[in-house]
């Protein structure tokens, strides 16, 4: 019986010779991207400010009695709702994330490892993208069992004005969260948020606003994402509150872009 020869080369020359080298930067971006999104699924807290607080207006809105919102009040607070969950995802979720990731040196670390800096920014901008679209189908689809009945160019417009108002409030919550200390991250993002949610509740509830106030309520980017939301999904364009969004989400992305640190 043929003994076999343990000491012959089994594989071909050059199967196992180390080849160092980075990854695909499209692996590298999915790879931090599925990170991120883990990382947001996961937390209590942000799954209260992304699901349960849009959802708990949309409902409460819908079915309790308040007044001034007229008959068709369902078309009025889907938009609403959806700036609300909007801003809290992408802007104040944000900003307390990347402040407390900074505080622990999380963003130290990744910024040791291969991932550019380009990667890491890029793959929380692309997590909150795609909770923010899970909750535009989820607040979508409630809205339609309250009798929310949008038309089919309507749906493709406030993509578009979600799309633009979601990078434009990610990047001021990269600015917030990437200058300063955790603790007044923290504490701003809050309030900022509860500002900016009553400035865009005067513009959304109010139909006789003086027209001074009006421009200047558009003018913070929580107002003019509900009243642009709110044309887009009846088919038409509001242009100056695009152009407010666009002007807001250039300006802080140039400023974090500059000024964004990692520790």
């Amino acid at each position: 019986m043929n003994q076999p020869d343990l000491t012959a080369n089994r594989f071909s020359p050059g199967t196992f010779t180390p080849d160092p080298r980075p990854t695909t930067r499209a692996a590298m971006l999915a790879a931090q991207t599925r990170l991120e999104l883990i990382l947001l699924l996961r937390n209590g807290e942000q799954l209260l400010l992304t699901m349960f607080i849009p959802i708990t207006l949309l409902v409460g809105l819908t079915l309790l009695p308040f007044g001034g919102l007229g008959e068709d009040r369902v078309d009025k607070i889907v938009p609403g709702v959806m700036m609300v969950a909007v801003m809290s995802t992408a802007f104040t979720g944000q900003a307390i994330a990347v402040g407390f990731d900074r505080r622990y040196g999380a963003l130290k670390r990744l910024g040791a490892t291969p991932l550019p800096r380009w990667g890491i920014i890029a793959g929380k901008s692309a997590a909150v993208l795609i909770v923010v679209v899970l909750q535009a189908i989820l607040l979508g689809a409630i809205g339609v069992g309250l009798g929310w009945r949008p038309d089919a160019p309507g749906l493709l417009l406030g993509a578009v004005v979600i799309a633009l108002g979601t990078a434009t409030f990610a990047a001021m919550g990269l600015l917030l969260g990437g200058t300063l200390k955790a603790e007044i991250v923290l504490a701003l993002a809050n309030i900022l948020w509860f500002v900016m949610l009553g400035i865009a509740s005067v513009v959304f509830a109010a139909d006789d606003l003086h027209v001074a106030v009006n421009v200047l309520a558009r003018l913070v980017p929580s107002g003019a994402l509900a009243v642009t939301l709110e044309h887009a999904l009846r088919s038409s364009v509001d242009w100056f509150g695009l152009a407010v969004l666009a002007v807001w989400g250039v300006v802080s992305g140039c400023l974090a872009a500059r000024w964004f640190r990692f520790e």
